[in-house]
């Protein structure tokens, strides 16, 4: 990787799981030997308080930063994150009409959509693909992905996931299933990878993401 990569996570309502995939994300790749960092734009900072949450003789494996202020102040910021790291992965605000989120879109490589597979849901990524269609239309190289989050086997989640497939973005086959490992390292301030062989399914999973994720990384190259 020449460059550092921007990775935005972004969502149109609360409850996808913007922040969860983006810890576990940033913990992954860690582990992979990249040096990561986690760029905090939500006003209700989650992922710098899920790092807070770390015992001291343990820290989150990757720096996560509180980021605010004006688009130009937001892009200076994250410039000056990006010089230090491999890859910067922005949690954005759960709006897509926030200037924080439209301003990560102007600056990321890759742009990761989590869908709840629920009929809201649906609905809401609609939107989040219309917008991000735009901007690929004015920025080819930018690269987007819808992810499939907190799935269960239900038989509407089978429905919804089939409907995914129509979207126009493409949908990573490296879905993430509602599992208690989530969110018990949040509340330890850690990943799955940090919680031994109990959560060895949810280890899996992310580590499918991160060779997911590395893979795109290498096409928008």
């Amino acid at each position: 990787m020449s460059a550092p990569m921007l990775i935005a996570l972004i969502s149109q309502k609360g409850g996808a799981g913007k922040t969860t995939v983006a810890m576990q994300l940033a913990a992954g790749l860690a582990l992979e030997g990249y040096r990561v960092a986690v760029a905090d734009l939500d006003a209700q900072e989650s992922a710098a308080r899920w790092a807070a949450s770390a015992p001291g003789q343990t820290p989150f494996p990757a720096e996560v930063k509180t980021l605010r202020g004006s688009p130009a102040e937001l892009a200076k910021g994250l410039r000056k994150l990006a010089n230090r790291v491999d890859i910067v992965v922005i949690d954005c605000p759960p709006s897509i009409e926030h200037p924080h989120t439209t301003g990560a879109l102007e600056l990321c490589d890759l742009a990761l959509v989590p869908v709840v597979p629920s009929p809201t849901d649906l609905w809401s990524t609609r939107a989040i693909e219309r917008l991000i269609l735009e901007r690929q239309r004015q920025r080819p190289k930018l690269r987007a992905a819808l992810l499939p989050n907190r799935v269960m086997r239900t038989a509407l989640a089978g429905d919804v996931l089939e409907v995914l497939q129509e979207f126009s973005l493409p949908v990573l086959q490296t879905p993430l299933s509602q599992r208690s490992a989530y969110a018990l390292s949040a509340v330890r301030g850690g990943s799955v990878f940090g919680l031994g062989r109990a959560a060895a399914a949810a280890q899996e999973e992310v580590q499918a993401l991160v060779t997911a994720v590395l893979g795109l990384a290498e096409r928008t190259a």
